[in-house]
């Protein structure tokens, strides 16, 4: 039976860095990252979510660097719901309040190798300017209850929202028995630099 349950399953390793942020406007950030997977994946080692240090940004770049790592490894049957990387920044308001400064989702890459991923950041924005005003004079910016929700479009198309900011990450991915599995995702001649794209990311008016 052991044998059976391990053929029926391949394995994909995450490992990498959320390198930093561009944030030209916005200064002493962290940010909290999470998984967001299908039904026939599980986690298997490493963590699925995370929260990296406070950092601010030196006199010689205008860039936010945490450097922090990533290593997860996940077991399917099946690549449909193929795990995605949710990121949400967080830093004060001129109030001293730890508000949000940006949600962003990327997939895993799906070819083993390195690469590289510019996440677009963007904030929910309230619907009326009274709700803008009052948000601001109390410190409370509209917010996801649960960030995951970023990485469905279930529901995201009527929420008005503002680019702000971007996330580096990389990753060094890894599979196991894909292809035995009849899933070859091709080798990767070199690193890979794609900017994520999502709906989310663009204004809407």
């Amino acid at each position: 039976m052991e044998t059976t349950s391990n053929s029926s399953v391949f394995l994909l390793t995450v490992n990498g860095q959320i390198e930093g942020a561009n944030f030209p406007d916005y200064d002493n950030l962290y940010c909290k990252y999470c998984y967001v997977y299908g039904h026939d994946w599980a986690p298997t080692t490493g963590l699925e979510e995370g929260i990296t240090q406070i950092t601010s940004k030196s006199s010689q770049s205008h860039k936010l660097i945490w450097n922090f790592p990533l290593e997860t490894t996940f077991k399917s049957t099946s690549p449909s719901g193929w795990p995605q990387l949710v990121v949400s920044v967080y830093g004060p308001d001129i109030f001293g309040n730890d508000v949000v400064r940006g949600y962003g989702a990327t997939h895993i890459p799906f070819t083993p190798g390195q690469h590289i991923r510019t996440i677009p950041m963007f904030v929910p924005e309230p619907t009326w300017r009274l709700q803008k005003f009052t948000g601001w004079l109390l410190g409370r910016r509209p917010e996801y209850t649960d960030p995951k929700v970023v990485a469905h479009g279930e529901g995201r198309e009527v929420t008005r929202v503002r680019s702000q900011g971007f996330v580096t990450v990389s990753f060094h991915i890894m599979t196991k028995d894909m292809k035995r599995m009849g899933y070859d995702t091709g080798p990767t001649n070199s690193s890979t630099v794609q900017s994520a794209t999502s709906s989310q990311s663009r204004d809407v008016q």
